[in-house]
């Protein structure tokens, strides 16, 4: 069985924090971590604070593949995502020579001031290489297992999909579903039995209330489809039995 390959996001700015602006990366990010067979251990959401991020950057990096974060790459005073993560691997950080070189360009031809302000975006931490922002220019930056990249979706999303086919690939998470008729407080205690004994899966029970009435989805997860097989049935014996006791 392949490696597990594990990630964890750091979301960045007091905007998101504060509900005005509402995020829509995580849910990308883990429909592209699941694609790829990567498991999405944890995701933190962080104010433009430098040792918050620091924190948050340096504690999930030392236990996960790869770390990604979004926000704060901008050009504005608040924008301080570089600095942070300079500061999280004890680094400088400086003007990037290719990519102010790059946003010198974007901005010329399009007749428009290369500002002081815009020139914060060319700034990157020492030794990190550029992740290519194919919308807006201004790049995203790598440096070790961290991803640093935009927080506006689109550019977010066209700078993952320029990241992903460099990632390492784990073994894809298999899952089920199996629809229960019964509250979680009824099949809780044997659901707790066929989980200890099937410990090559993950078993959850996620609560439903459609057309009137409340029902329970139970999901199975496994990387063995063996496992997954074997979870199952034990899982719809549970609820025949139940079934027939009524």
């Amino acid at each position: 069985m392949s490696k597990i390959v594990t990630a964890a996001m750091v979301v960045i700015g007091d905007e998101i924090l504060s509900g005005r602006t509402k995020d829509r990366n995580i849910g990308h990010l883990a429909d592209m971590m699941t694609a790829l067979g990567i498991d999405l251990k944890e995701v933190r959401i962080v104010p433009d604070d430098q040792a918050a991020i620091v924190e948050a950057v340096n504690a999930l990096r030392a236990r996960n593949t790869y770390v990604f974060t979004t926000g704060g790459i901008g050009p504005t005073h608040d924008d301080i995502t570089a600095d942070a993560i300079a500061a999280a691997f004890g680094v400088p950080c400086d003007y990037d020579e290719e990519a102010y070189r790059l946003l010198d360009e974007h901005y010329a031809a399009r007749g428009i001031p290369f500002t002081d302000a815009r020139k914060r975006m060319a700034r990157m931490p020492k030794g990190a290489e550029h992740i290519r922002n194919p919308i807006s220019v201004a790049p995203g930056f790598r440096i070790a297992n961290v991803y640093v990249m935009a927080g506006v979706p689109a550019i977010f999303q066209a700078m993952l999909d320029e990241v992903a086919p460099t990632l390492k690939k784990g073994a894809k998470l298999l899952s089920v579903a199996v629809p229960s008729p019964f509250p979680e407080g009824t099949i809780g205690g044997p659901l707790a039995e066929i989980q200890r004994t099937h410990p090559e899966t993950i078993i959850g029970s996620y609560p439903k209330y459609q057309d009137g009435s409340f029902w329970t989805e139970i999901v199975i997860r496994s990387r063995s489809e063996e496992a997954l097989k074997a979870a199952k049935a034990a899982v719809e014996a549970m609820l025949e039995n139940l079934l027939n006791r009524r």
